[in-house]
């Protein structure tokens, strides 16, 4: 008897790895000087996945975007460019451009490219959760042991792999994979799974609390709201009951509610009662920027060219900088060089015409995801990719309020607008 041998089949990996060995290349610690805000291992790494999605679409013979895709994706071009001829220098100019460029049309294309159906979203969802356990467990393991970012003079900050220079990466990080993974466990996707997904969420509450992030709890806290009033009332008031026993284990049986962390949570009310430097320097640079558009209200004062014009509009109540050290890092005075609010941030220097048109794009990706998600309603087919999708994109809209692009960790952003942009343009027609 002859067996007839079949020709092997070369292995094929799915083209959306590409984009989780951004997310994995987030994970290495970062040398000394990666938190300056400059290029780093993986900006060099997303290059490559932009390469390699146009090579794909060349090969494919095929328009890569639909006419949509492309408007909406395209549409924050116009106020670049205007604003880049504004820049002080060519250089200042062209190295703006690219990143704003990376951030929010270019990387989120190709990640848009390289999704090819619902299950490859689901492994880039679990690939944010991977990567914020992993962010989580160094970072708890810092405030546990003392090793982290300084704190009111305490090392305990969990910053995780990004350093005292980006004390905002880990807490991002993990608010993205508390996010999808609270999407995940809100979907109809198998039980284990969701339990599984549900534990995940629960796990990353600790180390999203010790990062002292006031910023990433309010987004994160609104946005779960949001995901859970979308999956339906009765999965609300249960994963709701479920979050408040969690808490109450935490505090109680751990010890995580400690007087810093009650003060920090606390001092989010504190506006004009006693705010801490930090919020003064918030203000006074909102009002700086905001001062900044009054003078150009129409294309701005050109990329890169708000701290030329900070001190012109800001009080005397802003301070030098702030003070960052631990986590291996010396003490370091870093200069607040941007308003710390993306969207006074494009105002200042993109004038109206860059908030609208990067505005318009934000908001056009986010009524198509809704649009999306009220589809998968009805038999709950791809409703956990909706809550996921929907979720991150909700998070970054609140998170830009008390944030803006700039460190390590942006590239994570731009990740973030490639799943959005898949879910809301391509991803609510599929049927797997």
């Amino acid at each position: 008897m002859s067996f007839a041998l079949s020709p092997a089949r070369p292995l094929r990996m799915p083209p959306v790895l590409a984009v989780a060995a951004v997310l994995a290349v987030l994970a290495l610690p970062l040398t000394a000087g990666g938190g300056d805000g400059g290029a780093g291992p993986a900006d060099a790494v997303s290059a490559l996945v932009v390469l390699y999605a146009a090579l794909r679409a060349v090969r494919g013979r095929r328009r890569p975007l639909s006419p949509t895709a492309a408007v909406i994706l395209g549409m924050p071009v116009v106020g670049l460019a205007v604003a880049a001829m504004g820049a002080a220098s060519p250089g200042a100019g062209l190295t703006g451009l690219g990143r704003y460029l990376q951030v929010f049309v270019l990387v989120p294309a190709a990640v848009l490219l390289l999704i090819r159906d619902r299950a490859d979203f689901r492994l880039l969802a679990w690939s944010f959760v991977a990567l914020a356990g992993w962010e989580g467990a160094v970072g708890v393991h810092q405030y546990v042991t003392g090793t982290g970012a300084s704190y009111q003079g305490e090392e305990i900050r969990a910053v995780g792999t990004f350093g005292a220079q980006d004390v905002m990466g880990m807490a991002t990080v993990v608010s993205f994979g508390l996010v999808c993974a609270l999407g995940l466990a809100l979907g109809r996707s198998p039980v284990r799974q969701r339990v599984a997904a549900g534990a995940c969420a629960l796990g990353l509450l600790l180390p999203l609390a010790v990062s002292f992030s006031r910023g990433a709890w309010i987004a994160t806290v609104l946005t779960c709201g949001a995901q859970l009033a979308l999956a339906g009332l009765r999965r609300a008031l249960k994963v709701a009951a479920v979050a408040v026993a969690a808490g109450v284990v935490l505090v109680g049986g751990f010890g995580v509610g400690t007087a810093m962390l009650q003060e920090r949570l606390s001092s989010i009310g504190q506006v004009t009662d006693a705010p801490d430097q930090s919020v003064i320097d918030r203000y006074t640079l909102w009002a700086a920027a905001t001062g900044i558009w009054r003078r150009h209200p129409v294309d701005g004062v050109g990329l890169k060219n708000f701290p030329a014009y900070r001190d012109g509009h800001a009080s005397l109540a802003l301070s030098s900088g702030s003070d960052t050290e631990g986590a291996g890092a010396a003490y370091r005075k870093q200069p607040l060089l941007s308003p710390h609010d993306m969207y006074l941030l494009v105002l200042s220097e993109q004038g109206l015409l860059g908030l609208l048109a990067l505005g318009g794009s934000w908001l056009a990706l986010l009524v198509c995801g809704l649009r999306g998600l009220w589809r998968t309603k009805a038999d709950g087919r791809g409703l956990d990719c909706a809550l996921v999708a929907c979720g991150l994109l909700v998070w970054q809209l609140v998170d830009f309020v008390y944030a803006d692009i700039g460190g390590p960790s942006t590239v994570l952003t731009a990740v973030v607008f490639g799943v959005v942009a898949w879910w809301a343009l391509v991803g609510t027609e599929r049927v797997r």
